[in-house]
């Protein structure tokens, strides 16, 4: 456990597994989902694993990663995101 995790140094290598991802998700109606959006998001769910993670379970998440889990992710992500539109209701007030 005391291992640190080194997901960058594997990007390069399972590039065809999220290019493979990435036409899926065309396929089925995601458009704009892009090889840099899905590593983000599947990088995020294997950060919170407490064990080593292998070439193969990053792949195997990759591959199994689903339509509803990256939606989540995105939706989340917004939320967590500044807000934008904070310092134009201060102003009117």
């Amino acid at each position: 456990m005391g291992e640190q995790q080194q997901f960058e140094v594997w990007k390069e290598d399972v590039m065809p597994a999220l290019t493979s991802k990435v036409e899926e998700f065309h396929m089925v109606g995601y458009d704009r989902a892009t090889e840099e959006e899905l590593w983000e998001c599947v990088i995020a769910k294997l950060q919170k694993q407490k064990n080593y993670v292998q070439i193969n379970h990053l792949v195997n998440s990759i591959l199994t990663l689903k339509a509803t889990d990256y939606m989540t992710w995105l939706t989340v992500g917004a939320y967590k995101a500044p807000n934008w539109f904070a310092s134009e209701d201060e102003n009117e007030s």
